[in-house]
């Protein structure tokens, strides 16, 4: 809990920081990206969680993989982490500042569940939905779950729509089991 907080500290840092700046397009793109690559990196996951690697080489490896593609500022957070002995919550700073950046320009996060990734044809109809329905920018985070069969699940802030074929049989069971 306290890395949570954590994190949201420091991500509200940093965003100041870039406000001031007048960088924090840019910074939110860096945090995208570190946490993309990282997410899809089980090397660097395992690089970062390390015991045993001190906390310079963490440092060099983030380094050399990310100061080529993001700005000073966001290699100013990764030293201070170092720094501040927080490295290891690298990945949920920059979760964190994004989610804090899009409340700040008023950008809706839709969360669609589905079986299979969305195509770009598909993601940009369920954008055009979410604006109409919200009336707000959005951005669209799919995660795949194969258990739902198919359909998909939409999340709003705090609305859920289930259209899962994995929701329409349990309303059914629930239905036979009350004719039984």
């Amino acid at each position: 809990m306290s890395g949570s907080r954590a994190a949201v500290r420091y991500a509200k840092a940093i965003l100041s920081f870039a406000l001031e700046q007048s960088k924090e397009v840019e910074v939110n793109n860096d945090m995208l990206l570190m946490a993309n690559t990282i997410e899809e990196s089980k090397d660097l996951q395992l690089i970062l969680s390390s015991p045993v690697l001190k906390s310079e080489e963490k440092k060099s490896t983030l380094k050399e993989v990310f100061s080529s593609k993001v700005s000073g500022l966001t290699i100013g957070l990764i030293d201070l982490l170092v720094e501040n002995k927080r490295l290891s919550i690298l990945t949920d700073v920059a979760k964190k500042y994004t989610v804090i950046y899009d409340e700040l320009k008023g950008i809706e996060v839709a969360k669609v569940t589905t079986a299979v990734p969305l195509t770009e044809e598909l993601n940009n109809k369920v954008l055009d939905k979410v604006k109409e329905i919200t009336g707000k920018e959005a951005t669209i985070e799919n995660i795949v779950n194969p258990d739902i069969i198919g359909g998909f699940i939409l999340r709003i802030g705090d609305v859920q729509y289930d259209a899962s074929i994995t929701n329409k049989l349990q309303v059914l069971k629930r239905q036979f089991e009350k004719v039984n």
